[in-house]
């Protein structure tokens, strides 16, 4: 995996450190497509209607070149309008903008593919995506069902994925929620490795095996739930909190930069303090005695462990979505 790193503009790691700090530069992950993926997202889950827009066009303001989308968040059509603005303002250009988003579970029937995606460039206003991702390894009909993973193999969507990707409508492609066996057979099956797999990453949640089979194959991993996922039990955790005294930092630019060291992270804020903070993370340097710290954290904590898809009806349990992982 070929790290680089980008110019981008940044403000501040905090309000009182404005004139403190160098500017540096934003690491980029280079997926084997030789596409360049900035190692910090705006993550838009759970970012409210009316606010997301905004917070769109703050982020591309600030310098963030990485927004994380989803058909399930209902609100690409809110996050397009932003970003046809910022492109129209000259904030920057399409070429400059690293964007993702995730077909969601009941668009996987294969002829459902592409209407699903031409809908979502619609509404984010774009003729391409740079990376298009299956958001759980679960199926779902359009009319609310569910479908095993016998009855329509994640395989199949994923090859009709790999059209889109012929057809030029995306430039990468890869998972979310997967496990190394998940993503395995994808690859048994179908010959085409995930360019990405998404996954809740933080301290808490470390996934060592789940990272060493991404790398060992080539797939990049992508962090969210960072902070925790609106618990504060880790940005309250006496370790982080050493370790933010100790750079001058707050916990949660901390963890972030604990997840910039192993992959790229997106990171949910319309707060545009927050926003140039989390922005900043990118400029810290933990060290070796740090990551030892917070590698003694880990405790195989899910914050979004899937149980609402463990329902009366449903194929899936929690043992075969994560497959004892």
């Amino acid at each position: 995996r070929n790290v680089t790193k980008t110019t981008a503009s940044r403000s501040h790691l905090n309000k009182t450190k404005d004139a403190e700090r160098p500017t540096k530069t934003m690491k980029t992950y280079t997926l084997p497509s030789g596409s360049k993926m900035p190692a910090l997202a705006l993550g838009t889950w759970k970012a409210a209607t009316g606010l997301v827009g905004d917070a769109v066009k703050e982020a591309l303001k600030l310098g963030y070149r990485h927004i994380d989308c989803a058909d399930i968040y209902d609100n690409e059509e809110e996050v397009g309008k932003a970003l046809r603005e910022c492109f129209d303002d000259g904030v920057l250009k399409r070429e400059d903008l690293f964007l993702t988003s995730k077909l969601w579970c009941s668009n996987y029937a294969p002829e459902l593919v592409r209407p699903a995606l031409e809908k979502q460039l619609k509404r984010l206003n774009v003729e391409y995506l740079d990376l298009y991702l299956m958001h759980w390894p679960v199926v779902k009909t359009p009319e609310g069902g569910f479908l095993s993973l016998e009855e329509l193999p994640l395989s199949k969507t994923f090859e009709a994925m790999k059209e889109c990707m012929d057809a030029g409508l995306v430039k990468n492609i890869g998972v979310s929620n997967f496990t190394t066996k998940k993503i395995r057979d994808i690859i048994d099956e179908t010959g085409i490795t995930p360019a990405v797999n998404q996954v809740e990453r933080h301290p808490y949640l470390q996934q060592p095996e789940l990272l060493e089979f991404c790398e060992k194959n080539g797939v990049h991993m992508t962090a969210y739930s960072p902070l925790g996922s609106g618990d504060p039990e880790i940005l309250e955790d006496k370790t982080i909190g050493e370790i933010a005294k100790k750079h001058d930092a707050s916990p949660a630019q901390v963890l972030l930069s604990w997840a910039m060291t192993m992959g790229s992270v997106a990171a949910k804020s319309t707060n545009p303090d927050r926003l140039a903070q989390n922005l900043a993370a990118a400029d810290i340097t933990l060290d070796e005695d740090d990551l030892e710290k917070i590698k003694e954290m880990d405790k195989h904590q899910r914050y979004l462990d899937g149980a609402f898809w463990v329902k009366e009806g449903s194929p899936y349990t929690m043992e075969n979505l994560w497959d004892g992982e």
